[in-house]
């Protein structure tokens, strides 16, 4: 299995790898590194794009990554690259970047709610333009939910730190707030990955965050929505 350099630092933007598979599926061009710092779509982040570039310095623009069976699988818009390849990955910063920054000002968020609230999440979806979370709120009232967000705002413009680790699964489940997904953890983990904001907020997650909310910039309460019995939706972007 590729090693996923995602996880050990976020901030990873090149990274030198070899090939170790090649398929063709539905057209598609897949494939498979030792090392990988592109981050395959999951827990409602989407995936990275970017470039791979051969020893020959041809590129093959990377199209989705997503992971399958253990497998991290990256689309190419071509055919050429072959087994035993040494390749360098160069990810879409920028794209990158703005995703860091949506999914701590999730975490942020949810937690600010979650521990005054106790709710928990039912779905999300960050994007580069705008992300939405949904909460398991049985009132749905406006004016807190915008008091959250300005919340959230003043501790950005204060900053703390953002910390990211690996705990073996029984003491991982001793810190409270250890998932704040209504459907909880996946039972076959046993390392789980703690997302920190420091003072604030402790709980799993396996995506790629920044290390200080201070780079979130300010968050912008988009809109508020209701979407059935107990489930409320907030869509918010990024300012600045």
């Amino acid at each position: 299995m590729a090693e996923p350099l995602y996880l050990k630092d976020s901030y990873l933007k090149e990274f030198e790898a070899t090939v170790i598979d090649v398929r063709e599926f539905e057209g598609n061009i897949l494939i498979v590194l030792d090392r990988t710092a592109f981050y395959p779509i999951g827990g409602g982040q989407p995936f990275d794009t970017g470039r791979i570039i051969n020893e020959k310095g041809e590129e093959y623009i990377v199209k989705e990554v997503y992971k399958y069976k253990g497998e991290i699988f990256h689309v190419v818009d071509r055919e050429g690259l072959r087994v035993g390849d040494k390749v360098k990955g160069i990810i879409n910063w920028d794209r990158r970047y703005r995703l860091m920054r949506m999914h701590t000002a999730a975490h942020l968020i949810s937690a600010l709610m979650g521990n005054e609230e106790g709710v928990l999440i039912t779905g999300n979806q960050l994007g580069v333009e705008k992300s939405r979370i949904d909460f398991n709120l049985e009132t749905l009232d406006r004016e807190k939910i915008k008091d959250y967000v300005e919340k959230a705002n003043k501790l950005v413009e204060e900053g703390r730190e953002v910390r990211t680790y690996f705990l073996p699964r029984e003491e991982a489940l001793k810190i409270p707030t250890i998932s704040r997904l209504a459907k909880g953890l996946p039972g076959d983990l046993k390392e789980i990955r703690i997302v920190e904001i420091e003072g604030i907020d402790k709980q799993a997650d396996g995506g790629t965050h920044v290390k200080n909310i201070k780079e979130i910039g300010r968050i912008e309460l988009l809109k508020i929505e209701n979407k059935g019995r107990n489930n409320r939706r907030l869509y918010f972007t990024l300012t600045e």
